[in-house]
């Protein structure tokens, strides 16, 4: 592949990918090319900008640093990670629903059978209401919540 620049009649200066010096000619000839701005096939080549070398030095590249060691194992990495993930999820569990606090299962089934306004809720289930609320279809979800009085 071959870049040319080229220039229209009406000014207008472009580039053309060519096969070959050849394709460039006889799409020319055929009045093939035309000037992406103004449509103009009156287009020729023009001299294009060319790297010259002056001699300067080449840019230096600085040598590779050694890989940092560091101090703690990859799992605390991976803890502090996920204790990043479960503050924001906790965060937006929080923030975005509604307590409704033991009257849970009752309000799930509220929500879903279209007898209450349909919301984000969070509250209190036994294990037998979870399950339960599941055999009726309503999705609901077991999140670990810390108590109010020890969130940080």
């Amino acid at each position: 592949m071959i870049v040319f620049d080229l220039l229209c009649g009406n000014g207008h200066r472009f580039e053309g990918w060519f096969g070959s010096r050849l394709e460039f000619s006889s799409q020319r000839k055929r009045g093939l090319l035309s000037c992406p701005k103004c449509g103009s096939a009156s287009v020729k080549r023009v001299p294009s900008v060319t790297r010259i070398n002056t001699g300067a030095e080449p840019a230096k590249v600085p040598a590779p640093q050694p890989e940092r060691q560091d101090p703690q194992p990859a799992g605390r990495d991976a803890l502090a990670l996920a204790q990043i993930l479960y503050s924001r999820m906790l965060d937006e569990i929080l923030t975005k629903t509604e307590d409704v606090g033991v009257e849970f299962p009752a309000e799930a089934r509220r929500i879903h059978y279209e007898q209450a306004p349909v919301r984000p809720i969070r509250g209190e289930a036994t294990q037998e209401d979870h399950e339960a609320l599941l055999d009726e279809g309503i999705p609901v979800a077991r999140f670990p919540i810390p108590p109010a009085g020890r969130l940080n």
